[in-house]
């Protein structure tokens, strides 16, 4: 059966989500990272992939908002998230935050605390690195030069480890083939977000558990990225050794470790 895609509307905005799960089980709501197509195009797979979490938990996936600002921060992103979830009458929840998505999560957690129960970041950080910056700039100006299958290339080979692109050469490519300009206006506007991303000072004000996920071989953002982040929350952390930044979506046991997690807390 096709994913409903639904919308909420709050007094500035309509942000897209789906829904999955077992209703009347503990809430998880996942933030999605940056993506060059929204993950809403993708909601049949990610509803397959969480299989494992389905019976335990009802499921939220946010996206961004529809109506981007030209100029949209991070911050930006997280009052709005959490708009939302308020207006979807989301609490207490078990949040798990991929990479741009945990930079969100984070904020959300220190903002609003009332709404995080336990937290999950995975591949992600508190403070964007310039070497990450320089990274992620270079997906710029193929998407200003409407490029779609340059950026998909270069988006999935930093994201994705050197079997899993030859592997799925295929599949990579025709994934730039559906790229719209406005995709790609899009994607411009929440990388940018990221540049100068840098919280690391209030991370004392996350009160909730915490469990930071991330992998050795990130070209992302560094290979040292979740290590630092889990000192500076000072909280239970694994790091993968043979995976890139998409470690989420390439390791195996990487869900159970999540649920586990989410587990002990409730």
């Amino acid at each position: 059966m096709k994913t409903m895609i639904q919308t909420v509307t709050t007094d500035h905005f309509q942000m897209r989500y789906f829904r999955f799960g077992t209703a009347g089980k503990q809430t998880m709501v996942i933030l999605p990272g940056l993506s060059v197509k929204s993950v809403m195009d993708s909601a049949d797979a990610v509803v397959a992939a969480y299989q494992l979490a389905a019976p335990d938990y009802d499921i939220y996936l946010f996206d961004r908002r529809s109506d981007l600002p030209s100029v949209y921060s991070i911050h930006d992103m997280a009052e709005d998230t959490a708009a939302a979830m308020k207006a979807l009458g989301l609490r207490d929840v078990c949040l798990f935050g991929v990479s741009q998505g945990g930079m969100i999560s984070q904020i959300i957690a220190i903002e609003h605390p009332e709404l995080v129960k336990a937290l999950v970041l995975a591949s992600t950080t508190a403070k964007v690195s310039e070497t990450a910056r320089a990274g992620m700039e270079t997906w710029l100006p193929l998407a200003k030069a409407g490029d779609a299958k340059g950026l998909t290339e270069a988006f999935m080979h930093l994201l994705y480890s050197e079997q899993m692109l030859a592997n799925n050469q295929d599949v990579i490519t025709s994934l730039s083939e559906g790229v719209t300009a406005e995709d790609m206006a899009r994607f411009s506007i929440l990388a940018k977000a990221a540049e100068n991303f840098d919280i690391l000072d209030r991370l004392g004000k996350v009160q909730c558990p915490v469990l930071v996920l991330g992998a050795r071989q990130d070209r992302v953002l560094g290979p040292d990225a979740s290590e630092e982040l889990a000192r500076a929350l000072g909280c239970e952390s694994y790091i993968y050794e043979e995976y890139g930044h998409a470690v989420y979506d390439e390791a195996p046991d990487f869900l159970a470790r999540v649920c586990a997690f989410f587990g002990k807390v409730y």
